[in-house]
């Protein structure tokens, strides 16, 4: 086994915001604040929670107020949003939000298409509100999309991703989410974007956000977790569909995460049980079939 292992992973949940805000049907107020609830029920300590941004953009995320109001907290359990800008983080800080995210793209033409400015522009966007939480003593998280890939440029250089993820750094971000949007990553790309970004940013300020479009998510987690990586961003279920990729899976499923430490010894501090169950009640109450190979198994076996 590979001595730079870590002995604990941090899961951070996307489910609830990520996963949710991908999917096409309305969702009402309950089935969210149900999701959140059974998800810190089963062991979850990081859980995003909501999105501040523009309605007419995602309207998905519009109820993200009340859903912070719901919300059965517990203890040790950190509630987080999506805030792009200072209106949002106002919003976040108004509903209670533990923590706030930023992101920011590796790609030129998805930070212009995506939203709607140069790369360098939408990082001084995030200036005023990583200050602003600083004042408030908030974590600010950063995410970088399109690590491995965009659907418009192809692939992307490792030193672009670093360069971002240590400006994100040098802003004041905790924590740097590094996202294959469109789950075009293979192991190899992964070890050589990885190895880039942790030559100028220390491991325990780097997490990884993989898709599994293409059915390599874990195989490029487990890439990370050799290079001494320890958090992991995954969707209960593998909400949330790629929007880039017709049909295609989005997220990892937390279960196939958990499943895998489980396998080699890691801990997560998470109930497998608990969680698929949480998983098979979303996925009922959406009418939609899980993406997670082990809660399918699981499901069977009852």
């Amino acid at each position: 086994m590979n001595r730079n292992l870590p002995k604990h992973v941090k899961i951070v949940e996307v489910g609830p915001r990520d996963g949710l805000q991908n999917e096409k049907q309305n969702i009402d107020l309950a089935t969210k604040v149900t999701l959140i609830d059974e998800l810190a029920k089963a062991g979850l300590t990081m859980i995003e929670t909501g999105s501040f941004v523009s309605p007419k953009w995602v309207p998905q995320m519009a109820d993200s107020s009340q859903v912070f109001a719901a919300i059965h907290r517990v203890n040790g359990v950190t509630y987080s949003a999506l805030t792009p800008n200072l209106k949002g983080f106002e919003a976040a800080m108004l509903a209670g939000a533990d923590e706030v995210a930023i992101f920011g793209s590796a790609s030129e033409t998805f930070s212009q298409k995506n939203i709607n400015c140069s790369i360098a522009e939408s990082l001084e966007r995030f200036k005023p509100v990583v200050a602003a939480a600083k004042a408030r003593g908030i974590n600010v998280r950063g995410y970088v999309s399109c690590v491995l890939g965009c659907p418009y440029e192809g692939d992307i250089a490792p030193e672009n991703v670093a360069r971002v993820a240590k400006i994100l750094l040098d802003m004041g971000c905790y924590e740097i989410s590094l996202g294959d949007t469109i789950g075009v990553g293979t192991p190899n790309a992964t070890q050589s974007m990885l190895t880039a970004v942790l030559e100028i940013v220390p491991k325990s300020a780097v997490a990884v956000h993989f898709h599994d479009t293409y059915g390599q998510a874990l195989a490029n987690i487990l890439v990370a977790l050799q290079l001494g990586i320890n958090t992991v961003d995954s969707a209960v279920a593998g909400l949330g569909g790629c929007p880039y990729a017709k049909g295609a899976s989005g997220n990892v499923a937390t279960e196939d995460v958990v499943y895998m430490l489980n396998g080699m010894g890691i801990t997560s501090g998470i109930d497998l049980t608990l969680l698929a169950q949480a998983g098979r009640h979303v996925c009922a109450k959406l009418s939609i079939n899980s993406t997670s190979k082990v809660a399918n198994v699981l499901a069977k076996n009852d």
